[in-house]
């Protein structure tokens, strides 16, 4: 995300001084929340904390979003965003889709574990219910949610054209539904942010991704 010292981008210098503003306060306010649901965690930061760190006044607030949840799901957008680039880069680079899908998974992990906030909406994708919980992983970085159901970006949906790929070039099993395969690699990123095995969260999910790779290599 771009700090207030980075330079506008050409398509917001075409803008007006007004939208520039704007945009700014925006951006502000996402890297505050950012910043507070690191220090406090999302249950306890509320929008008066986002605001003071933001510099603005708490009014502000709702002439960009509509409440703490909306920004939450702001931040997992750009989050899931850097992903799909990474993705995007690897695939215009040559790379073949097995390395695709195991650097993808690694740097997800990655992302999910220094912005561990937004775990429990990254998850609330894959189901029908209010999410409740206490991600572990690493102890004392866990976050308590109390998050609605997302209707955001899926992780499964992201990585299953590159395992539909990985099949027709025989790189990876083909008598293995591609689905399953994906719905087994978010199942193992659930399942290592709940763990309670005492590794951190990427330690535990690496250790889970390169079982299932080896299970599903061609």
């Amino acid at each position: 995300m771009k700090n207030e010292k980075e330079e506008f981008t050409m398509e917001e210098k075409k803008l007006g001084r007004r939208e520039r503003k704007k945009i700014a306060s925006r951006q502000a306010i996402l890297t505050a929340a950012k910043q507070e649901f690191v220090r406090q965690g999302y249950k306890d930061a509320s929008i008066a904390d986002i605001m003071e760190r933001a510099d603005l006044g708490v009014g502000t607030f709702y002439n960009y979003f509509s409440s703490k949840e909306e920004i939450l799901m702001s931040l997992l957008v750009g989050l899931m965003g850097e992903v799909t680039s990474f993705l995007d880069e690897m695939k215009a680079a040559g790379k073949p889709a097995l390395v695709r899908l195991t650097e993808g998974c690694q740097e997800t992990a990655r992302l999910l574990d220094e912005n561990r906030f937004v775990l429990a909406l990254f998850f609330a994708g894959s189901h029908a219910a209010p999410v409740h919980g206490k991600a572990q992983g690493s102890g004392k970085h866990g976050q308590e949610s109390c998050l609605p159901y997302s209707h955001g970006p899926g992780f499964r949906e992201l990585f299953l054209a590159i395992i539909e790929e990985g099949q027709a070039s025989g790189e990876l099993r083909a008598d293995v539904p591609a689905s399953l395969i994906a719905e087994m690699l978010h199942a193992a990123f659930q399942s290592a942010a709940f763990s309670h095995l005492g590794l951190s969260f990427r330690e535990n999910f690496e250790g889970k991704l390169q079982l299932l790779l080896g299970g599903i290599r061609a």
